[in-house]
């Protein structure tokens, strides 16, 4: 690839790597600032010694790479707030105690039933200045207070560290948070707050009071509600709104990134500009005026939407698109969607592990590499052929790209994404750019009621389409199971496809069997592993009692959840089954005794009834009336297992008995599921 010969792209490259390296491996910011303080001085020598032709020149280019590796390196280490002693999370000793904390709110989040959320800015814990993002979680009360950006907020309360999650394969939110640098979240009774009068009036505050002024001009004209919702997402990245049950019809049509500004809205509205502006003369002002607008235009775009990371990412990307595209080169697209990839990420090392910024890129990469190819298998002789088969080509080169990641995050295939797309893209385009002109509007004045309404039928008809297909459930393909050695094997395969098909060669066919070969390895292989492993686990479940006895790939659930259907979509144990390659194979209700590799497991639930018999292993669900210490004269498990179904002092009896008698306790809300090999 022509791209490879780029001298940034190969540093990019490198750098990247080296910021993935430190996502797996965490260096303290001494070790990182010593590697790259060692690594610079080798690249000056190395040049040096170069120029004077003492060494081959190629030994500079890798000094290069080593230097901008261990650049990668330091900049994740600099932004790491875990090793910034100002941080509040390295400031608080005692996380038992409560703490006087004062915050800005700067972003707000969906809310709960319960709660209003933002991330907010950390400015003091008790008497000492301090720094970070917080996650916030404001406990609703009947005078239903709003908050708004910039207010500064005080209260008293425990700071909590992010938990891992309690049950196996399930969504690591609490690490999605860290990458983020949000370490912490609190949550804050009505009573303990206090308001501060002074209102903190930077860029985020004049962007979420034009923002709400949009929306109440938008909801004086009668606007429905749900259309409202969608609206706001699509035109301004605010999702707080949205029903889960339109999210879930987004998801399973294929249509869910439309519901987030990303790059398929920045894209269309830089589309809509340059159509605007094509009248301009071609000359050399006109071009940068061009360019100059095309700029001014996407970043008011993203001041508008809140200048949220994934809108910012966006603009950011596209900004550089669009001085590529000034450039007018052929390849200067690709470099300068490789020099967008290394200053977003200088700034922001952690949008590498960013599902949105994958997606982007990838998306944004396949569409420029393989939608030209695509568009040539076929010229339509018409307007509105060429039109349909333009659309086609580029959500086929963008699905591709974003399909082996798509699956691997969200381990589902919307088999209609196509018909999707054909219906619903031309849409998207129309409500961007209606929408933008009603937003305009709105921003200065009251809005005439036939455009709101034009906008509000607009949403609605687009939400029938999605409705529609997502209602074609044969069509849906779920839980599909695809690990990180499937997802890389996939793209190396489609790589070499696409390699092969542009200009088929010997050498090419090999890279593509390879692909296929190492897709095949890394599937059975990891289907193989699976197969092996013999287990049982106790879920930490709230409402009900899950386990689970994994034998290969099969398994059987213990549980008091009435139909197989409800267990194989509870949430709980739906992770675990994708992940693991299996299936549920047999459901039988709660028994009061297990056998599993040679151990006796004993159930007690609400009845309370103790047989008199010694097992391993005691598991008590659903709050039995027991006394532990009466238990354990007559016999001794050799753990005692507690899930979520308890109540809360019973738990904290029961592990007061067990410390007393010495017997290791295993609770599964403080602990997680518990495991039996």
């Amino acid at each position: 690839m022509k791209i490879l010969e780029f001298p940034l792209s190969r540093i990019t490259f490198s750098f990247v790597f080296g910021v993935l390296f430190s996502q797996f491996v965490e260096i303290k910011p001494i070790l990182s600032w010593l590697l790259l303080t060692a690594s610079f001085l080798v690249f000056l020598t190395v040049y040096f010694l170069s120029n004077k032709d003492k060494i081959p020149k190629n030994y500079f280019g890798i000094a290069v790479f080593i230097l901008s590796f261990f650049i990668g390196i330091s900049t994740v280490s600099i932004h790491n707030q875990k090793f910034n002693p100002a941080n509040y999370n390295n400031q608080i000793t005692d996380f038992d105690q409560k703490h006087i904390i004062e915050i800005v709110l700067r972003e707000r989040l969906k809310s709960s039933a319960y709660s209003e959320r933002f991330i907010a800015l950390v400015k003091q814990v008790d008497t000492k200045e301090s720094s970070g993002k917080i996650l916030v979680n404001l406990y609703k009360d009947s005078l239903n207070h709003e908050y708004g950006i910039g207010q500064q907020l005080q209260f008293s309360t425990k700071v909590i560290s992010h938990k891992k999650p309690n049950n196996p394969n399930q969504f690591d939110y609490g690490k999605y948070l860290t990458s983020k640098s949000i370490l912490a979240q609190v949550y804050v009774a009505p009573n303990e707050l206090k308001i501060g009068t002074i209102v903190q009036k930077d860029i985020w505050y004049y962007s979420d009071l034009l923002r709400n002024k949009i929306k109440n001009r938008l909801e004086k004209n009668h606007f429905g509600k749900e259309e409202l919702a969608v609206a706001m997402a699509l035109l301004l990245g605010q999702q707080q709104e949205i029903s889960s049950e339109i999210i879930q019809d987004y998801q399973l049509s294929g249509a869910v990134h439309i519901l987030s500004v990303s790059g398929l809205h920045v894209g269309l509205l830089m589309l809509f500009i340059n159509f605007l502006l094509k009248p301009l003369r071609k000359n050399r002002f006109n071009s940068y005026l061009k360019l100059a607008v095309i700029i001014s235009t996407l970043w008011f775009f993203a001041f508008i939407a809140g200048l949220s990371p994934s809108v910012v990412r966006s603009v950011t990307m596209f900004t550089f698109v669009a001085i590529g595209m000034h450039l007018n080169r052929k390849t200067n697209i690709f470099h300068t969607l490789l020099v967008s990839i290394f200053l977003i990420l200088l700034f922001q090392p952690a949008f590498i592990v960013d599902i949105g910024f994958q997606l982007s890129y990838l998306a944004l990469f396949f569409i420029l590499w393989l939608q030209p190819l695509l568009a040539s298998l076929w010229k339509p002789k018409t307007k509105v052929g060429n039109y349909v088969w333009e659309i086609l080509t580029v959500s086929f080169a963008a699905q591709i790209g974003a399909f082996p990641l798509s699956i691997y995050y969200f381990h589902q295939f919307p088999g209609l994404f196509f018909v999707t797309n054909l219906a619903v893209l031309p849409l998207v385009s129309i409500i961007m750019y209606w929408g933008i002109f009603v937003l305009i509007i709105a921003s200065f004045t009251d809005i005439p009621q036939f455009f709101t309404k034009a906008l509000e039928y607009l949403i609605y008809f687009m939400n029938q389409i999605i409705k529609w297909v997502a209602s074609v459930e044969q069509f849906i393909i779920q839980d599909i199971s695809f690990n990180s050695y499937m997802l890389f094997s996939s793209f190396l395969l489609i790589f070499g496809v696409i390699i092969w098909f542009k200009k088929p060669t010997f050498s090419k066919l090999t890279i593509v069997l390879i692909g296929i070969l190492c897709f095949q390895l890394s599937y059975f292989l990891s289907f193989w592993k699976h197969q092996k492993t013999n287990e049982l686990l106790v879920f930490n479940n709230k409402r009900s009692t899950l386990i689970s006895e994994k034998k290969n790939s099969q398994l059987t659930i213990y549980s008091d959840i009435s139909t197989l259907k409800d267990l194989k979509n509870n949430k709980t144990i739906k992770p675990y089954l994708v992940a693991n390659f299996s299936e549920i194979k047999n459901s039988n209700k709660l028994p009061n005794v297990l056998y599993f590799e040679n151990k006796k497991i004993l159930i007690v639930d609400s009845l309370g009834i103790v047989p008199d018999c010694n097992a391993d292993i005691l598991v008590l669900t659903h709050s039995p009336k027991i006394n532990l210490e009466r238990v354990f004269k007559t016999w001794k498990p050799k753990e005692v297992v507690v899930d979520a179904s308890n109540y809360k002092t019973y738990s904290v009896a029961w592990k007061a008995t067990c410390e007393k008698e010495k017997i290791p306790f295993h609770n599964t809300v403080e602990k997680g599921f518990y495991r039996v090999r």
